[in-house]
């Protein structure tokens, strides 16, 4: 069924009265096991900005996009929910997923959100819950659903790049920023919010991290599948890689090996430019005849201006 619904570019003010009060939309833990990958745009120009004034969005996007790490996950199955109580209006299913590129912009042309559901709640407010996986989805135009019914499940239907949901929040029309409701963003500072309980916002951060032979293919990274939990003694060499987002042009992401007889190496990275999400990998060639058994460990540290944004770490053993 065609969601039918126009969004909005301006932002609103709130009502006065009888605002929304929302939980999350995915059944996940944010900084374990999924993150907010990109928010609102405040920017009015053509340049973006989140509600912090900081750089996760692009411009003119419509939602708060939360995300899983990898194509596995997704696979897997991971619920969407009802973030308040309300009727269904619209719902779409049987668009396919698959990473959104060049390629395929044409048949995703009019249908960008996908699998999606749209939510009508009281005096004027909806929500959207767009990118479902094909198949999920659970409700049905006029369907009464409360905040938590199961909607369907996370995919990366539409115009999608990687596995999430996204809910925009509308009243009347015109999108609203579920995380700072005024007219302009106040830079993070209390300005309201429609969240029973507000996610932490993380300016970037680390997705996942393992261990390969060699350098792994991107789309393995994306897929989950590139990480080795052991490696024979005559591999090839010995390669650690994360997957992060939120990256901005200058950050510095230290990667480092430490294994049974040390400091195997450590190497600085500086990102060249912004990226959503950004795959990085270092390690060793054999030398010899075979690596010292036992177990590796990888570390990953982003920083910020000389500040710590987050750190990960993998391991993986050698017999």
């Amino acid at each position: 069924m065609r969601l039918g619904l126009t969004l909005l570019l301006s932002l609103a003010a709130l009502p006065a009265a009888s605002d929304p009060v929302l939980d999350l939309p995915i059944a996940c833990t944010l900084g374990e096991t999924c993150h907010i990958q990109q928010y609102v745009d405040r920017d009015p120009d053509t340049g973006a900005r989140d509600f912090t004034c900081g750089g996760l969005s692009y411009d003119g996007h419509k939602g708060t996009d939360f995300s899983l790490a990898t194509l596995a996950q997704m696979r897997a199955g991971v619920d969407v929910l009802a973030s308040a109580p309300g009727i269904v209006t619209g719902m779409r299913d049987g668009v396919v997923d698959r990473i959104y590129g060049p390629e395929n912009a044409a048949e995703v042309k009019g249908r960008e959100c996908g699998n999606g559901v749209v939510v009508r709640h009281e005096d004027g407010w909806e929500t959207q819950y767009c990118h479902l996986k094909q198949g999920s989805v659970r409700v049905r135009k006029g369907d009464r659903v409360q905040s938590g019914t199961v909607l369907g499940q996370v995919g990366i239907s539409g115009k999608a790049q990687f596995p999430h949901v996204h809910l925009s929040v509308r009243h009347n029309g015109a999108v609203i920023d579920p995380f700072d409701t005024g007219e302009t963003a106040q830079c993070g500072a209390d300005a309201g919010s429609l969240w029973r309980a507000a996610p932490d916002y993380d300016p970037g951060g680390m997705i996942d991290a393992g261990f390969a032979d060699a350098v792994p293919d991107y789309v393995q990274v994306q897929d989950g599948t590139a990480a080795r939990a052991s490696l024979p003694a005559d591999a090839g060499a010995l390669v650690f890689f994360i997957l992060a987002f939120g990256g901005q042009a200058g950050d510095i992401l230290r990667l480092s090996i430490e294994g049974p007889k040390g400091q195997l190496l450590q190497q600085d990275m500086e990102l060249e430019r912004t990226q959503a999400r950004f795959f990085r990998a270092a390690g060793r060639r054999l030398k010899g005849a075979s690596w010292p058994g036992g177990t590796y460990e990888g570390s990953a540290i982003l920083m910020r201006g000389g500040v710590e944004i987050d750190r990960t770490n993998a391991t993986v053993t050698v017999d």
